[in-house]
């Protein structure tokens, strides 16, 4: 009876006798379900790409947008229920500004990343919440350098040199790992985060889908920006020519 969740996943405060949670278990598979979402640390800053799958040919190119910026040295991409994803948002918005009109600077990414990963895990406490259906990718750029960090429906946040969430996530890591990012240069990350995510979308079971990436790195000036429209056609061409290389092998 406990592994299938009966009676025990009415409620997020209830656990199974094998200690599950199941209603977090579910809320990590409505991120599974989601778009691939992927995040490099290079070796001068940050690169975040998501695939946004498009649900109708008559929705506008560029909205419903899945990347956000948090703070002017940070920002965040969003796997899972996108509504989810900007009440997130809007918490690490507000808890940056705080940050800086407190302290005077600009918030720390690991502050951040334990501040947005508290208030996820709040909602796993109470009956009268339910957990969010999202995940995150954190990127940012600090005293400390560059830093990337994934933060789980759970609440659970870590530090990671390159990560991946939603449905190609283990095909991504796999590629991920292939990557000597300490030598990468964010330039050269946006073309190979591009051409992971054009390999893991299966274009047979999915939708079409967007491109959409940003970076925050030492050719943005530390900012948290949009890739530029040149570099993003670019890697789209270099992925497209990788796929095409791989389908004729």
């Amino acid at each position: 009876m406990s592994s299938i969740g009966t009676g025990y996943d009415l409620s997020v405060t209830t656990f199974s006798p094998d200690g599950r949670v199941f209603q977090i278990e579910y809320a990590a598979k409505a991120v599974d379900n989601s778009g691939t979402v992927i995040g490099i640390k290079c070796k001068d800053g940050i690169v975040m790409g998501v695939e946004k799958l498009i649900s109708s040919k008559m929705m506008l190119a560029g909205s419903n947008r899945r990347i956000h910026s948090v703070h002017r040295h940070s920002g965040m991409a969003v796997a899972g229920l996108a509504a989810d994803g900007r009440q997130i948002i809007t918490r690490a918005k507000s808890e940056a500004t705080s940050y800086e009109r407190v302290y005077g600077e600009p918030i720390p990414v690991k502050e951040l990343a334990e501040r947005v990963a508290g208030y996820v895990h709040l909602c796993t406490l109470y009956w009268w919440l339910r957990p969010f259906g999202c995940g995150v990718l954190l990127g940012g750029y600090d005293r400390d350098g560059p830093q990337l960090y994934m933060i789980e429906p759970s609440g659970v946040s870590y530090r990671y040199f390159g990560a991946a969430i939603g449905k190609g996530r283990q095909a991504a890591k796999t590629d991920i790992e292939k990557l000597k990012l300490s030598e990468l240069t964010c330039r050269e990350g946006v073309i190979e985060v591009a051409k992971i995510i054009y390999a893991v979308h299966d274009e047979a079971k999915d939708k079409a889908f967007e491109l959409e990436m940003s970076w925050v790195c030492d050719e943005s000036n530390r900012q948290h920006q949009k890739v530029p429209d040149d570099l993003l056609e670019e890697a789209k061409a270099a992925a497209k020519a990788a796929l095409e290389e791989m389908d004729a092998d």
